[in-house]
């Protein structure tokens, strides 16, 4: 397995669609008053942008998180330019971009570092080969103050790993229950 550099990630976007919307640039602050957490196309991965619905979990109607139950009530829907996911909270969102994983490739996805030194920490479990949709992204707001999300930019960077050979059974070929997901999707068993 290798990772790929940014000419391989390009390629596959314009001529595959594996990423759409695909910026083939980093997209940073043009200048002090228009600071921007970055995205693009960076070295060897993408920094994807999260959209601007979110779903922030609450404890109002003192609701317990069952994967296997999952309560909607669980959570309240809220859409903007920012999201304020509340001390030692979590929220789930999705991103900009609509992704396609080829079938020998296999991505990570890590939360980026500006939010990380703001103790939010991003989850995303692994794009597997054949899998497509919108990336359901997992926040958590460790600290003990209200944290700001800033929609349409940078949250998380996505490493791309390409096999020198075809995996057995991929994930649209096993039926994986997340496939071709659009907006944020809740968990299901």
């Amino acid at each position: 397995m290798s990772i790929q550099s940014d000419n391989w990630i390009s390629f596959m976007a314009k001529n595959h669609k594996m990423i759409e919307p695909f910026v083939d640039k980093q997209i940073r602050s043009s200048n002090r008053n228009n600071k921007v957490v970055s995205f693009g196309l960076s070295s060897y991965g993408y920094d994807l942008r999260v959209a601007n619905e979110f779903k922030i979990f609450t404890n109002v109607l003192n609701s317990i998180v069952d994967p296997k139950k999952f309560d909607e009530n669980s959570f309240v829907n809220v859409k903007g330019d920012v999201c304020v996911v509340p001390p030692n909270s979590f929220a789930l969102a999705r991103s900009v971009e609509y992704f396609k994983i080829p079938s020998n490739v296999l991505t990570i996805c890590l939360g980026k570092s500006t939010y990380a030194r703001c103790g939010i920490i991003v989850n995303v479990t692994p794009f597997e080969p054949e899998w497509e949709g919108h990336v359901t992204l997992e926040i958590s707001n460790t600290t003990p103050l209200p944290a700001k999300i800033y929609s349409n930019e940078g949250i998380a960077q996505v490493i791309f790993f390409k096999a020198d050979d075809q995996c057995a059974v991929s994930y649209a070929q096993r039926g994986g229950k997340y496939m071709g997901q659009k907006g944020i999707t809740l968990p299901s068993v």
